[in-house]
């Protein structure tokens, strides 16, 4: 087996033991780096911890641009990984230090601590590494139909409503225009309630009352159907041969004694 199969199976294929040892290691290193840009956000760290916070990051910014480099070097499709969601990710969380070397000066000062944000990036390398982030996204794309049909229902309900209110109170309360009462509309139903906009009509208290009510009910439909998606996709397992145990259907390798299954 060639340097390139063996680095693909540890870091690309998780159900090894060495692949699993190579994401625990990972995400030491990205909760470490999240904690660092946290950290530096506070004026008084910042100040105090400079040197140190800006030795760690170079060295979390040169593991993660050598994880970059390998998953380029080591994938079958190089071009496919750079322009995917990982690859992106996977650029844009290592992006920022090096251009901190680009630009200087104190004018530059702002654009500097914005591309320091893009580190937030690393936060979604997190999802990576657990199995539970397939089943989710699996859940989510099977229920995408369905929750666009009850967002299109919503927008219809607060259309309506928000039309009605504008028709009822009026601008001298707030509700200047249709889609200025149709925010109204929104925030309502989704219990928000910034209280900007109030109306003072019995009629329009009625109505505001109304939408409180349904608002309730539909913040829990969405959840009911990614739930049962959810439920759908989880009972999807195989079974290892070896020893019985069931792991997830996309597993590659048993979780339990790390046998590699046979391919479909």
């Amino acid at each position: 087996m060639s340097l390139r199969e063996k680095l693909y199976k540890i870091i690309f294929e998780t159900d090894t033991k060495a692949g699993r040892n190579f994401d625990i290691f990972l995400l030491w290193a990205i909760l470490i780096s999240v904690v660092l840009v946290m950290l530096d956000s506070v004026p008084s760290y910042a100040i105090r911890y400079k040197d140190l916070f800006l030795n760690l990051e170079w060295i979390l910014t040169i593991i993660f641009t050598i994880e970059y480099l390998s998953r380029i070097w080591i994938s079958p499709k190089p071009i496919k990984y750079i322009f995917s969601f990982w690859g992106l990710v996977d650029l844009l969380s290592i992006v920022p230090t090096y251009l901190s070397l680009l630009i200087s000066g104190y004018h530059y000062l702002l654009i500097i601590r914005i591309f320091r944000l893009l580190r937030v990036f690393r936060v979604l390398k997190l999802a990576r590494f657990t199995s539970e982030t397939s089943v989710l996204v699996e859940a989510l794309v099977a229920s995408s139909y369905k929750i666009s049909i009850f967002l299109t229902a919503v927008l219809t309900i607060v259309t309506f409503l928000g039309t009605l209110m504008y028709v009822i109170e009026g601008g001298e309360t707030g509700f200047t225009s249709i889609p200025q009462s149709i925010y109204w509309a929104i925030v309502t139903v989704t219990t928000v309630g910034y209280g900007d906009m109030v109306p003072n009509s019995v009629l329009g208290k009625f109505i505001s009352s109304f939408a409180m009510i349904i608002g309730y009910a539909i913040l829990a439909v969405p959840t009911g159907i990614v739930t049962m998606e959810m439920s759908k996709v989880s009972g999807k397992t195989k079974t290892c041969i070896h020893c019985n145990s069931k792991n997830s259907l996309n597993a590659n390798y048993c979780d339990h004694c790390g046998a590699k299954f046979p391919e479909d």
